[in-house]
């Protein structure tokens, strides 16, 4: 989301190379740098003013230590401002009320409301251990109430049945009756939007929040909004008393101010950050990590936990098992590896959280890994008889031919895995046998050899 405020961040700091400290001479073009970038990020102009105010009453006069140069100084500086700007600390929801604890989500629609109150219930449900119900009070959408109807068979949440000839504050009424009666702890409230601000839709929105006495009312704003979503965020401060702000759409090509614009504008902090469509799509924020992604150190800690939450731990037992004993890593093993991959977000969600070196472009890393040539990879094999996949080596010509038209591939592509599979399996070979310090010799602390492994190109 951040990709091009990163770079031109980064660049602006480079400009101190050389410099013994920070002074109002040497930093005032680097300043008027990391303004133009966060304009163009679509940061808006008072939070732009402010922050740059604040780098600079920091700055001025500050030596730089003898471990830091002038760049890394200014960047530690920024790194700070952008934690406050951001809202300095992770605030999770508060579930201390009497259950049934209402959360009403509101927002313009097209925010993705419907999908964020799925996301949050499969949360709940999953790491809270919360008996969740959903409700749509989206009168106006008869098509929203049926995709929350959906979402909650998907996530395996109770759901609260409504209907467009219903009045949302009837519909309200009753869902927190039922949700009392089914013994629920959540209930989650999915309101009505409009593609604009009006009269009637604020009336309305006030009216379901007096009735359901929410504990915790949530703004969903779409990042790729940019200023409309400021002006939003506003309108909507004013009318509701908001509790927290969820960004969704953060995987797509957004600019990234709408996160430093909304939080410093309503006062609000920022809960959560969608990153894809799936129901798990969905990231707690952390100011302080946030801040080392958008200056490009990467967010190792938010990874770690994906990883915690989303790999099989059986799995990656089994296979070290078997790699132990010498079985060798099988075609069965890399589409196992790629799945996992997947339910990750694929490569360009992670490459998004790991501190990558100024020369290595995290575009065209992302481009080389993309979900479609990832799925692909995995049509291949699914194309393979057992036999194969357990032992390459038999895919002769006549086998790679009805492989690929299996998979609606050309032999090229079952050419390129098979070579790829044979790089991940001596890297594995090598894993099994002296570890990570002997695999990272192998790669000459780079890539594997012939570069990046398996459906990351």
């Amino acid at each position: 989301m951040f990709e091009n405020l990163t770079g031109r961040l980064s660049d602006a700091a480079k400009q101190l190379t050389g410099k013994g400290r920070l002074t109002e001479s040497n930093i005032k073009d680097t300043l008027r740098q990391v303004r133009l970038a966060l304009l163009e990020a679509d940061v808006a102009l008072p939070v732009v003013k402010v922050f740059i105010e604040r780098i600079r009453e920091r700055a001025l006069g500050e030596e730089v230590g003898k471990s830091l140069t002038p760049g890394q100084q200014l960047v530690k500086i920024i790194h700070a401002e952008l934690v406050q700007i951001l809202g300095s600390e992770t605030v999770p929801l508060d579930m201390r009320a009497q259950p049934p604890v209402v959360i009403l989500l509101a927002g313009l629609q097209g925010a993705g409301k419907t999908t964020t109150a799925a996301k949050l219930g499969k949360r709940l449900i999953e790491r809270e251990k919360k008996k969740v119900m959903l409700v749509s009070v989206d009168v106006h959408r008869p098509a929203a109430i049926l995709q929350l109807q959906t979402l909650a068979g998907e996530i395996g949440s109770l759901h609260c049945e409504s209907s467009a000839d219903e009045k949302p504050v009837a519909i309200v009424e009753r869902a927190i009756d039922e949700a009392k009666r089914s013994a629920a702890d959540v209930l989650i409230v999915d309101t009505a939007g409009r593609l604009h601000i009006d009269g009637e839709m604020m009336a309305e929105v006030q009216a379901v929040h007096a009735k359901a006495a929410p504990h915790e009312t949530l703004f969903v704003v779409d990042s790729m909004a940019g200023q409309d979503a400021v002006n939003s965020a506003r309108a909507f401060d004013e009318s509701l008393p908001l509790t927290g702000v969820v960004l969704t759409k953060a995987d797509g090509d957004a600019k990234g101010g709408v996160a430093l614009s909304v939080r410093e504008i309503t006062g609000k902090p920022i809960r959560y950050i969608g990153v894809g469509e799936k129901t798990d799509a969905l990231e707690t924020f952390h100011p302080d990590r946030m801040a080392s992604r958008i200056l490009g150190m990467g967010d190792v800690l938010t990874l770690v936990e994906e990883i915690e939450q989303k790999v099989s731990k059986d799995k990656t037992e089994k296979l070290a098992r078997k790699l132990k004993k010498g079985k060798g890593f099988d075609l069965s093993d890399l589409r196992d590896q790629l799945e996992q991959m997947m339910n990750m977000g694929g490569i360009a969600s992670m490459l998004e959280k790991l501190p990558l070196p100024g020369n290595v472009n995290p575009a065209a890393l992302q481009d080389q890994a993309n979900e479609q040539k990832i799925r692909r990879q995995i049509a291949i094999i699914n194309s393979m008889t057992p036999g194969e996949r357990r032992f390459p080596k038999t895919i002769n010509g006549s086998r790679k031919k009805r492989i690929a038209a299996g998979a609606g591939q050309q032999i090229q592509d079952v050419n390129r895995l098979l070579k790829q599979h044979l790089q991940m399996e001596k890297m594995m070979k090598k894993m099994s046998r002296g570890g990570m310090k002997r695999m990272m010799r192998g790669m000459g602390g780079g890539m594997p050899p012939g570069g990046m492994p398996p459906g990351f190109r």
